[in-house]
C-alpha cells in the first residue's frame, strides 16, 4: 500500500447539441446533453437522451505550473441518461441520472489499483421559459431552472490495504473521493440560459450559467460549491450538420469539513489541495436526422489554476444521442 495525499477531482459533464426548431413553438432546441439542461421543450414533447463520457488524466499542477505526479493515472467511463417532458410551452421537467462503468486510479508505477463502479446521482430538474421574443431578424429566449441532486451511489466504498498472512483476514480503508460514484450529499442546482438567434446567417449565440450549492455528507465532508459559465456560437449546415464552439469557465470552491475529523488520515484527502479555476475550449459536431441527433465533443483545457498540488483535466471526450417526439 502506498501513502499519498490524494486530491479531490470534480468533473462536470456538459455537452451541447442543436436541433432546428422555432423558439416560437415553445422549444429552444438547444438543450445540454450532460449534467443539466438548456432551454425548454415544446408542449407535450418527450426527449430521451444518453451520452458516454471518458475522462483521463495523469497530469498534476501546483498553481498553474506542472509538477511531479502523485499517481500514474486516473480515468473513468461514464454513462448519463435523461428523460425530459414539456409539461407546457413554458415549463419542462427532466429526470436525469448516470452510471460509472468504472472509476479507476493507478498508483505510481502501478503498485496499487483502486477501482469502483455503480450508479451516481438522481437529478430532478424543472426549468421555465421566462421570456421569449420572436422577430424577423431572430429570436431571443431566457430560461431559468432549479434542480435537486439526490445521491444514489456509494460515497464510502472501501478497498483492502492489508491481508494477514496467517489468518488471511483483510483490513479495509475508505476509498478516496476520486473513485467514489457520488459525494453522498444532496445538492441544489441554480441554472440560467440565454439564447439569441440571427436568422440571416443561421447563427445561434447562447450562454448558460450553473451554480451548484453543495450539501454535507454523512462523513462530515462538504465538497466545494461549483460555478460554471459557458459562451456558445452555433451554426447549422444543410439542416443536418451542426457545429458548435464553446468557451467555458468553471470555479470550484475549497472543500469544507468537520474539524473533529482527520480527513487525510481517514479518507486520504488533503483539504488544502482542493479548489480550482479553469477555462476550456469545447468544439462540437452534431448530426440530425429527423428527430434523432448524434453528437460528439472534446474539451481542451486552456487555463488551469489549482490550490497546492492537484491532478488537473487532460483528456475528456463525450458522445451521445437524443431523440424527440410529440404526443400531440
Amino acid at each position: 500500500m502506498y501513502k499519498r495525499k490524494l486530491i479531490v477531482l470534480f468533473s462536470a459533464l456538459y455537452s451541447t447539441f442543436s436541433v432546428a426548431q422555432s423558439c416560437c413553438s415553445g422549444g429552444s432546441g438547444s438543450p445540454i446533453a450532460g449534467g443539466a439542461s438548456q432551454g425548454v421543450l415544446v408542449k407535450h414533447q418527450l426527449e430521451l437522451s444518453g451520452n458516454y463520457q471518458y475522462f483521463g488524466s495523469g497530469k498534476f499542477q501546483t498553481g498553474t505550473q506542472d509538477t511531479s505526479a502523485l499517481l500514474d493515472y486516473l480515468f473513468s467511463n461514464y454513462l448519463y441518461g435523461r428523460v425530459a417532458f414539456g409539461l407546457t410551452k413554458e415549463l419542462t421537467m427532466s429526470v436525469e441520472s448516470g452510471y460509472f462503468i468504472n472509476k479507476t486510479e493507478y498508483a505510481l508505477h502501478k503498485r496499487d489499483t483502486i477501482s469502483s463502479k455503480g450508479i451516481g446521482d438522481l437529478i430532478l430538474f424543472p426549468r421555465y421559459n421566462v421570456f421569449t421574443n420572436c422577430g424577423e431578424k431572430g429570436n431571443t429566449e431566457l430560461t431559468l431552472g432549479l434542480g435537486y441532486k439526490i445521491p444514489l451511489g456509494s460515497y464510502n466504498d472501501s478497498f483492502a490495504v492489508y491481508q494477514n498472512p496467517v489468518t488471511f483476514k483483510k483490513y479495509y480503508t475508505t476509498s478516496p473521493p476520486t473513485v467514489q460514484s457520488t459525494t453522498g450529499a444532496q445538492d441544489i442546482i441554480f441554472y440560467g440560459f440565454f439564447m439569441q438567434t440571427v436568422s440571416k446567417y443561421d447563427l445561434k449565440f447562447f450562454s448558460n450559467a450553473i451554480y451548484i450549492k453543495k450539501g454535507w455528507n454523512p462523513l462530515g465532508q462538504k465538497f466545494g460549491n461549483y460555478a460554471n459559465v459557458g459562451l456558445f456560437v452555433s451554426r447549422s449546415f444543410w439542416n443536418k450538420l451542426g457545429v458548435t464552439l464553446q468557451l467555458r469557465g468553471e470555479w470550484i470552491e475549497k472543500m469544507k469539513y468537520d474539524k473533529n475529523i482527520d480527513m487525510l488520515a481517514l479518507y486520504n484527502i488533503d483539504v488544502n489541495s482542493t479548489g480550482s479555476k479553469k477555462v476550456f475550449f469545447v468544439p462540437q459536431l452534431n448530426y440530425t436526422y429527423k428527430s434523432l441527433t448524434i453528437y460528439a465533443l472534446y474539451e481542451y483545457p486552456l487555463y488551469q489554476k489549482v490550490n497546492r498540488v492537484q491532478i488537473v483535466s487532460d483528456v475528456q471526450f463525450t458522445s451521445g444521442l437524443a431523440y424527440r417526439f410529440n404526443f400531440d
